[in-house]
């Protein structure tokens, strides 16, 4: 199976006579597994005809993302360890694309962290060890991230992160990854304005819920699910290929004036009021 015939069969035909990111080149960190948003991105970013790199956490991590780098058609120089937490990680792998490649046209962000007692806690309990270990990986890895790219982005490029809804509004159980998230959405309006004069977009993604392994961490997230589905205009829940596929759309050349945007991919939940 090409990667053409893993995206929607209605957009097939298109796909097959122009490819909008061929030659470009994308870094996409944060596949934990298969049903991750994050490969539903690379997924889509491959299939329109970019060049991908991705990253795994770790050892336990790799036995789920080798065989999706492999299918991508990642070659090992460009599938590469990445733990923010870990000194030298990150530079390692932007070192590593700069060797491969020359530069960067395309960067995806989706790593967020909490400790559990922290994320199943009330945020005015949080605990200082654990605001600060939330809002290192889940924020400030973007902003490294984005400092990294931008000498690699010489040509211009686009930067993503992912969000939630609940970094606008309270959403129950959601706990510390709510202010996490907003001070996502606002440093990469930031860090939009700050590159824009570069032809470097930032924008933010915000999906609606997705059964991952990370969101399985948040507790009752069954219940968030329902509800979402019940309220949507759409009356579904979205997928993290519908969520890959408009992505990779953005990504394209012809979204170059989009930046600075919080970009909801959740069905229409987020107009509904009550």
């Amino acid at each position: 199976m090409t990667e053409i015939e893993t995206v929607d069969p209605a957009l097939q035909p298109l796909l097959a006579r122009e490819r909008p990111l061929l030659g470009k080149r994308a870094l996409v960190v944060g596949i934990a597994n298969k049903e991750s948003i994050a490969h539903g991105c690379a997924r889509a970013f491959r299939a329109f005809g970019a060049d991908l790199s991705i990253t795994y956490l770790n050892d336990k991590t790799k036995r789920f993302t080798q065989p999706l780098a492999e299918a991508l058609g990642v070659t090992d120089a460009l599938y590469l360890p990445c733990d923010v937490r870990v000194p030298g990680e990150l530079e390692a792998v932007f070192a590593a694309v700069d060797r491969q490649w020359g530069g960067l046209d395309i960067l995806l962000h989706s790593i967020a962290f909490a400790p559990k007692e922290d994320l199943h806690g009330r945020v005015t309990d949080c605990s200082l060890e654990g605001f600060l270990a939330t809002m290192d990986v889940s924020v400030h890895s973007l902003i490294r991230m984005a400092k990294l790219a931008e000498p690699l982005m010489s040509r211009g490029g686009v930067i993503f992160t992912m969000s939630y809804f609940g970094g606008e509004k309270v959403v129950p159980h959601y706990g510390i990854m709510g202010p996490a998230k907003a001070a996502l959405e606002t440093a990469a309006r930031y860090m939009a304005a700050e590159l824009g004069k570069k032809g470097i977009r930032v924008n933010v993604v915000s999906p609606g819920p997705v059964l991952t392994r990370a969101a399985s961490g948040i507790d009752r997230f069954d219940e968030l699910l329902e509800k979402n589905k019940d309220r949507a205009p759409t009356r579904t829940l979205v997928t993290a290929d519908e969520v890959g596929l408009a992505t990779a759309a953005l990504a394209c050349d012809f979204a170059r004036i989009i930046t600075g945007e919080t970009l909801y991919m959740d069905g229409g939940y987020n107009i509904m009021g009550g």
